[in-house]
């Protein structure tokens, strides 16, 4: 019954309802798209770092990350067989990746150009159908071809190569002495880092141990069957190899990634802050206002014989009903403009990096739910005080208003 004399009530009153209405609407509806942004651009950050660099995760020799080694190939991972094994067996983890990364004198076919660059061994086929936001602008990614490369773009230019064109990698074996290997360019990458563009250039883990002389490799990253599976990896490590250390991507790229990643939660914090003062304040007025007018119909209620706590009850479920209403309507305005955008836009490059990104908005359920949730409570908690205030007013004083 008190739910039906809520509804006619909202009904009865069409120019203040829709003032509440539009408030709550709109309130939601850019605190919902503010979020969705942010949930984007922050997946698409994490995106990047784990398809285009470090994977899930890595794993090295305990303290490796952190120490700078005169023979850094000592401390590299010995039994790489078995603990491939291992990370398969556990369920968690879906594919491998060793790696080797060393220094190198690099030249193009005619010796005219050479500068110094960093080469990166790895299993080119594994590789391809995951680091697939490597964003290769000419050629293909390093697949099975076993003396191919894949350059930099920017390392590409300064070479004058193109696809097709022989690389020549000079470097020291791990015992001092000069080796080198001819590769042919099969793909030109830009992942918009100049630490990637202007000096990496990646070939076939095999090759890169002929290479270097060595069976060992530098680091294994990892791609995991689902991202909470990491502590699973972590438990298989420290078990099994206590010379070991396992990291998650974001523990391997603190300063790229988390770092900005804080940074940016940081500010989006303070924004969201303002936004959302000026949508509880809007609320607010809107819902006190529309109670404060109703003061002769307050008071009749009084002289019919309603207490105070019927009228509070009265004009907070007028208050839930106008929320729950606002918030599904502005939440459902969310949902329909990350469906219409789901192809995705376009951004400025983000600090750091030389080339745009891609970003797509996401919806956080549990981000919505509380978009809409703040709004309504406000709404009840204005309508409370306002009427609060009318119902402690005497009953002449009430029914005399204007």
């Amino acid at each position: 019954m008190l739910l039906r004399v809520a509804l006619r009530n909202v009904l009865r009153s069409p120019r203040r309802t829709l003032a509440i209405l539009a408030t709550m609407v709109f309130g939601v509806f850019f605190l919902g798209t503010f979020h969705a942004f942010n949930a984007g651009l922050l997946g698409g950050v994490k995106n990047n770092t784990i398809h285009a660099r470090y994977g899930d995760g890595q794993i090295n020799t305990a303290g490796y990350r952190d120490k700078i080694y005169e023979r850094p190939w000592e401390h590299w991972i010995d039994d790489y067989a078995k603990l491939h094994d291992a990370l398969m067996a556990s369920g968690a983890v879906a594919q491998v990746f060793p790696r080797i990364t060393f220094g190198a004198i690099v030249t193009n076919g005619a010796n005219t150009t050479t500068i110094s660059a960093v080469g990166q061994g790895v299993d080119g086929v594994a590789e391809s159908s995951f680091f697939t936001l490597l964003n290769v602008e000419q050629g293909a990614p390093l697949g099975s071809e076993e003396k191919g490369a894949l350059v930099g773009v920017g390392l590409a230019r300064s070479l004058g190569l193109k696809i097709g064109d022989r690389l020549t990698v000079l470097t020291n074996t791990l015992e001092g002495s000069l080796n080198g290997v001819d590769l042919t360019v099969t793909g030109i990458f830009h992942n918009g880092s100049p630490e990637l563009d202007d000096t990496l250039f990646r070939m076939q883990l095999g090759q890169a141990q002929q290479l270097l002389q060595t069976d060992k490799v530098e680091t294994v990253s990892v791609g995991l069957v689902d991202e909470r599976a990491w502590p699973r990896v972590e438990a298989v490590v420290a078990r099994d190899f206590p010379a070991l250390e396992a990291a998650p991507f974001n523990v391997v790229d603190h300063v790229n990634y988390q770092q900005f990643v804080d940074w940016l939660k940081s500010q989006f914090g303070v924004i969201e802050i303002i936004i959302l003062t000026i949508v509880l304040f809007g609320i607010l007025n809107n819902v006190s206002t529309g109670v404060l007018e109703r003061k002769q119909e307050i008071g009749c209620l009084k002289a019919n014989g309603d207490t105070a706590a019927d009228v509070l009850g009265m004009v907070a479920l007028e208050a839930l009903v106008l929320g729950v209403i606002g918030a599904a309507v502005g939440a459902l305005l969310v949902v329909v403009l990350v469906y219409a955008l789901r192809a995705g836009f376009d951004m400025p490059p983000t600090p750091g990096l030389t080339r745009p990104s891609h970003m797509v908005l996401a919806i956080e359920p549990a981000k919505l739910l509380e978009t809409c949730v703040t709004p309504v409570v406000v709404a009840v908690v204005a309508a409370v005080l306002a009427g609060l205030r009318v119902a402690r007013m005497p009953i002449a004083e009430a029914l005399r208003s204007a």
